[in-house]
């Protein structure tokens, strides 16, 4: 068994990609640019400092990517309260933490985000860390969060839970695995050639099928 769980926190434990994507296409659209909502999607697990020049160009991100991240940010908290764990969400925690394994909850947000978070799934005094947009330089599908994620765990021995292809390739790039679900919307096929090991349809499903992962 892994001595650690790194644990993804919006789309994985909390749904939230599609405010975020939402919040994503109302920010562009205060700056005159209008992108499909569907083209947002399949960038969200993707940090805003990658997001906006993945979506448009490096010309965007250097004349109005900041402008662009703070108008997100307020456009998603405008959407905050209509977020809800997803099912199962702190259950899983309790798993591995009786399993006995060190958890780390996943996140670059904001802090005040990650702490609105932490309240829904009532998980501040059974995870043993987290992390916010404070630790790290450069997002998902970039290491970085992960690699920030292992340190706090105090353990090399670790596996991811996430919902995305960004996710997976962070994941991979950080040397873990990862065990994916199909709450972030990527397909199951998608998931699996961007590193997952296995995937299931929630984390539901996941739960009743731990033993045949490497969360085992």
């Amino acid at each position: 068994m892994p001595t650690a769980a790194i644990l993804d926190v919006d789309g994985t434990l909390v749904d939230t990609n599609y405010q975020h994507a939402l919040a994503w296409f109302r920010a562009f659209r205060q700056h005159g640019i209008v992108l499909p909502i569907w083209r947002i999607h399949r960038h969200i697990g993707m940090g805003g400092d990658q997001l906006i020049a993945a979506l448009t160009s490096d010309e965007v991100e250097e004349q109005k990517g900041d402008d662009l991240r703070a108008a997100e940010k307020v456009l998603y908290l405008e959407l905050i309260e209509e977020v809800h764990p997803l099912s199962g969400a702190r259950e899983l925690i309790e798993d591995l933490r009786r399993a006995g394994q060190r958890i780390v909850l996943a996140s670059s947000a904001k802090p005040d985000e990650v702490d609105h978070y932490l309240e829904l799934l009532d998980a501040r005094g059974i995870v043993d860390d987290w992390t916010t947009s404070g630790d790290v330089e450069s997002t998902k599908p970039e290491p970085d969060l992960v690699l920030a994620a292992i340190e706090k765990a105090g353990e090399d021995d670790a596996v991811m839970v996430g919902d995305s292809t960004w996710d997976c390739i962070a994941a991979k790039r950080a040397g873990i695995q990862t065990v994916a679900v199909l709450t972030g919307g990527f397909s199951e096929q998608e998931l699996l050639d961007a590193g997952a090991a296995c995937v299931f349809e929630s984390i539901e499903e996941l739960r009743a099928n731990v033993e045949d992962t490497p969360l085992r």
